[in-house]
């Protein structure tokens, strides 16, 4: 047997540059050897083919014929598979450049990608979006545009549907002890269910609303959404204005899976004073201005200047309202007598009468406002 050379083989039995090529299994066309992908890695099923062949039916951007997008006509939401999504969109041109970014698909051997887009306004309800698109493939570069249009209709979400219908899980009754609310305490009644109502809202929390708030004769009524959101906008009531909240629940139906469903009214009963009222805690030390009843009943002593505080459960029937602060009337410093007195005119009779002198009266003043009660009267604070 002869021992030369077999053809196709070097010195060493490699394969010559001639075998070793690769051929595209289209076209039959040689294309050059690529490297095997890693182990785990995605095997490309055109790796094969010559350049020629693989862009033939290559698509840099995979695109929906059309895109139709679902927006509530009450809130703006749009849906998103089952679920209902607020968007910050200036114009329905956002949303729709939204959607078409998450439709489109770029191929995944693409690199050095980028896209830019221009709405067209067809109509009221149609966006045409021209989408341009440039990137590198085999060390290509490619060009491809899509023109994708995109279809406005509208709906009523679930929230709007459920607002719409009257829907609520929660009542909160703003009351008063003994006394009407005053028409401040009943706006900022609403305005503190609002602005936690508005901070769930943006938070993301889609169950989060007033269905109506309605004024009667002894205070205010506040619909919400859930019970649990009652509660919030209840406790925060009681902890700005003051006074104290109960809970009653009421049965009203069963869930399809059959668990009972409760409607709740949070009852606030606000204190029976407000700050600004003087009143006479019983005690025997004189009347009290009201500053604060948030938590505790927090006031001053006229007679002195001292600050009071007592819980509302120690008020019993002993306090009683004597004046306000729009009884106050301004009147003549006569003379200082001394650290604890000052004389002033009285504002109906004219006649000088000696009064306390509390730690907040103004020495060098010429003018003081005053207030009468039954027991005397007595300086009030500016």
């Amino acid at each position: 047997m002869s021992g030369g050379l077999t053809a196709g083989t070097d010195y060493d039995g490699a394969m010559s540059d001639a075998d070793s090529r690769e051929f595209c299994p289209r076209c039959g066309d040689p294309v050059p050897a690529r490297p095997e992908p890693l182990p785990g890695a995605p095997r490309d099923r055109d790796r094969r083919l010559c350049d020629t062949c693989y862009f033939e039916d290559f698509d840099l951007v995979d695109a929906p014929d059309r895109i139709e997008v679902l927006v509530c006509s009450g809130c703006g939401a749009i849906r998103r598979g089952n679920r209902w999504l607020d968007v910050d969109a200036r114009d329905y041109t956002d949303v729709a450049v939204d959607e078409v970014s998450e439709a489109l698909g770029v191929h995944v051997n693409a690199r050095d990608v980028t896209w830019a887009v221009d709405p067209e306004q067809v109509d009221e309800n149609t966006i045409r979006m021209h989408c341009q698109f440039t990137g590198v493939i085999r060390e290509t570069p490619l060009e491809e545009t899509v023109v994708v249009p995109v279809k406005i209709s509208r709906g009523t979400c679930d929230r709007c549907g459920r607002i719409a219908g009257g829907y609520y899980n929660a009542t909160v009754q703003v009351r008063a002890d003994g006394r009407t609310p005053t028409p401040e305490e009943r706006d900022r009644a609403v305005e503190i269910a609002e602005s936690y109502i508005g901070d769930r809202e943006a938070a993301g929390d889609r169950n989060a609303f007033i269905t109506e708030v309605e004024a009667v004769d002894d205070g205010v009524d506040i619909r919400i959404s859930t019970t649990q959101m009652g509660q919030g906008v209840a406790t925060r009531i009681v902890r700005e204005l003051g006074g104290s909240v109960e809970s009653y629940p009421t049965l009203v139906t069963e869930d399809s899976d059959g668990n009972e469903v409760y409607r709740v009214t949070y009852a606030v009963r606000l204190p029976e004073f407000t700050p600004a009222d003087v009143i006479d805690p019983g005690d025997g030390d004189g009347p009290v201005l009201v500053r604060s009843v948030s938590g505790n009943l927090k006031g001053i002593r006229l007679a002195t200047g001292d600050a009071y505080e007592a819980p509302f459960d120690d008020e019993g029937s002993d306090a009683r309202r004597v004046a306000t602060r729009e009884d106050a009337v301004e009147t003549t410093v006569v003379a200082v007598e001394d650290d604890h007195a000052v004389q002033v005119l009285d504002p109906e009779t004219y006649a000088a009468k000696t009064i306390p002198r509390p730690d907040f009266f103004d020495s060098d003043a010429e003018t003081t406002p005053v207030v009468k009660t039954r027991t005397g009267l007595f300086v009030m604070p500016e």
